[in-house]
C-alpha cells in the first residue's frame, strides 16, 4: 500500500468556456478532492495552463491523469514531481502586532523566512511570501502565536526544471 502525499499535475487546455467546470466536474464524480489549483495563459494562443493538486496514493494520482486524458479538452497533462519541477505559491499574511515586542519578533520571522513587508500599520503587518507550500505552512504556524488576522493563497503553480 503506497502511502498519501501531495501529487501536483500540470495541464495544457484549451482556453474555452467551461473546461474549468468540465475538469472540476469529473473530479467531484470520481471522489477526488482539488488541493489547489491554479489557471492561467500560455504563451501559446487558446491553450490555458492548469496546476491542480491532489492527495491521495500513486492509485489515486493515476486515475486522476486518465480521466483527464479522456476529457476533449485537454492537451497534455504531467505529473509535477519535486525533483524535475520548480512548485511555488504565494501567500499573503496579515498579522497583528500587540506591542513594539511583538512587532520586532515578527519583523525577525519575516526576514529569517525571506518574506517582503507589503503593508504594515499601528496594529498588523501584512507579508508576502514566496515559496514551497511547505515553508508557507511552517510560517503560517509561527505566525499563529501573534493573531493571524488574514491568510490568501495564490495555490500551488510549477515548471519543470531545464
Amino acid at each position: 500500500m503506497t502511502k498519501e502525499k501531495r501529487h501536483v499535475i500540470s495541464m495544457l487546455v484549451e482556453d474555452q468556456p467551461g473546461v474549468l467546470t468540465r475538469i472540476a466536474g469529473m473530479f467531484a464524480r470520481r471522489g477526488f478532492n482539488i488541493d489547489t489549483i491554479t489557471v492561467g495563459k500560455t504563451t501559446k494562443a487558446g491553450v490555458s495552463k492548469m496546476v491542480i493538486t491532489v492527495i491521495g496514493d500513486d492509485q489515486i494520482l493515476e486515475q486522476v491523469e486518465k480521466q483527464v486524458n479522456k476529457l476533449i479538452d485537454t492537451i497534455k497533462v504531467m505529473e509535477m514531481t519535486e525533483d524535475k519541477s520548480i512548485i511555488r505559491e504565494l501567500c499573503l499574511i496579515k498579522v497583528a502586532i500587540s506591542n513594539k515586542k511583538a512587532k520586532d519578533e515578527i519583523l525577525r520571522y519575516t526576514k529569517i523566512y525571506k518574506t517582503k513587508i507589503v503593508d504594515i500599520t499601528p496594529k498588523t503587518i501584512t507579508a508576502e511570501l514566496i515559496g514551497d507550500p511547505d515553508k508557507i505552512d511552517s510560517f503560517i504556524e509561527l505566525m499563529k502565536q501573534f493573531g493571524v488576522k488574514e491568510v490568501s493563497r495564490t495555490g500551488v503553480t510549477a515548471v519543470s526544471r531545464g
